[in-house]
């Protein structure tokens, strides 16, 4: 009867498809970054892209929720005009969206509804 309770024993220790520990570990880092890590790399590279393109005249919407358009750039900072006359001087990591023709027009049309 001992023998047969060190054999059960020594039976769920032996594994299976999963079984080691280093194994299950791997494969969860490499799904966390597939699902996490991966696509947060690639909207920070292109919203780094979209910093680095800015030029005068485009629509843009800061980190704090305000909507303006870019007025001068230079290396760290943008200047945004808020409204005739009103300038801001904005750092460009503080730009979070540079809205396209498209989302401004689906903008205009949701203030209308």
């Amino acid at each position: 009867m001992n023998n047969t309770i060190l054999i059960l024993a020594a039976d769920t220790n032996s594994g299976g498809l999963f079984g080691s520990p280093i194994i299950m570990m791997l494969l969860m880092f490499v799904i966390f970054w597939v699902v996490l890590i991966r696509p947060q790399q690639k909207q920070r590279k292109a919203l780094a892209a979209k910093q680095a393109g800015l030029k005068k005249g485009d629509k843009v919407v800061t980190i704090g929720g305000m909507h303006a358009s870019v007025n001068a750039v230079s290396e760290k900072t943008v200047s945004l005009k808020l409204s005739e006359g009103i300038f801001v001087k904005y750092d460009k990591s503080a730009i979070a969206t540079v809205l396209t023709a498209k989302a401004d027009a689906e903008a205009k049309t949701e203030e209308k509804k």
